[in-house]
């Protein structure tokens, strides 16, 4: 008898344990792993800086998070880093709207030549933008929060003094900045940013519309030797995004605690963006690197000949029946106020 009682307290014990392990409160305790996908290269500000964003969600979820980051475009290419996102295979993921020109619509508004002047004031803007009209074509996706550089310049091999220069040159771009590059008079070579510093290298280009920084951060300022400033002043959208199965199946207070970091990575972000400008100017200057600043008359008609992509950018959008007008007239005017 006292054999079976042992045998049943036994029993009993191991079903207790067992409904403890497997109860919703043990499971709430059980790591949620979180695969990061990033188009920057592991040494980049921007990828460290979001190595920081997975720090800070271990550290205030006390561990039940665990962040891991996938750099250089590892897991998924930058042109494929969105779909990847939805389809589950990365949890969250950064890349470059551009990459995909015509899946994001009217987002392509923040990539127009609007007169950037810093990186704060373009990630401000391009949030302000995303919670005011919540665009239709992220609802397959958990927006974590977005971003966007500081003024794209021209950077070649050849020096580039006037629009004229830029006839015959074969320069890198993507998406609107495609668009930018022919309205001068350049040819467009579309190549994610990775690819870019063996094409200059090799010739296949023979220059790069980007912000500044990846002179240093890129490791451009190897291979170009000149930088055109006054002319461009468009910037490029970036996304950080989640898988929205993965995001539903977080508790509530999970939730929450990456919400307010998303909230505090915004400013750190853009000011990461102008940081890392300065010191690729800087990089640039210690190389010898010539840097160009367009006369206002000559800035005037490479405004000149961009302003049409506005025009057509609203037309654009309101043949598909989406808000353009209201986009571009509501970034326009938060800029200019973004800047004072």
């Amino acid at each position: 008898m006292k054999r079976w009682k042992s045998a049943a307290l036994i029993l009993g014990l191991l079903v207790v344990g067992y409904l403890l392990l497997n109860s919703p409160a043990s499971a709430q305790t059980k790591t949620i792993e979180l695969y990061y996908s990033n188009v920057f290269p592991a040494p980049h500000k921007v990828c460290i800086t979001s190595v920081e964003w997975g720090k800070e969600i271990e550290k205030r979820t006390n561990g039940r998070v665990k962040v891991t980051m996938f750099p250089g475009g590892t897991l998924t290419p930058g042109d494929k880093c969105y779909d990847g996102v939805v389809k589950g295979l990365s949890h969250v993921g950064l890349s470059v709207f551009g990459y995909t020109s015509g899946k994001f619509p009217l987002t392509e508004v923040i990539d127009l030549p609007l007169g950037y002047k810093t990186g704060l004031a373009a990630t401000r803007l391009i949030n302000e933008y995303y919670k005011r009209f919540k665009p239709k074509e992220f609802d397959e996706v958990k927006v974590m929060y977005l971003h966007a550089n500081g003024p794209n310049l021209v950077n070649t091999k050849k020096p580039v003094n006037k629009l004229e220069d830029l006839k015959g040159m074969k320069i890198r771009a993507s998406g609107t900045v495609s668009k930018i590059t022919q309205a001068l008079g350049a040819t467009p070579v579309a190549m994610p940013m990775p690819d870019t510093y063996d094409a200059l290298s090799r010739g296949v280009v023979d220059g790069v519309i980007c912000p500044i920084e990846a002179m240093e951060g890129w490791k451009l300022g190897e291979v170009v030797k000149y930088t055109t400033q006054g002319g461009v002043a468009n910037s490029l959208a970036m996304f950080v995004v989640m898988n929205k199965e993965k995001w539903n199946s977080m508790p509530p207070d999970i939730q929450q605690i990456i919400e307010k970091i998303n909230e505090e990575w915004i400013d750190k972000e853009g000011k990461v963006w102008d940081e890392i400008d300065a010191s690729g100017r800087d990089f640039a200057s210690k190389r010898g690197h010539q840097i160009i600043t367009l006369p206002p008359a000559e800035q005037g008609r490479w405004a000149k000949a961009v302003r049409p992509l506005l025009d057509d950018y609203v037309k654009s959008m309101k043949a598909k029946g989406l808000p353009g007008d209201e986009a571009l007239r509501f970034c326009e005017e938060r800029l200019k106020t973004l800047q004072q």
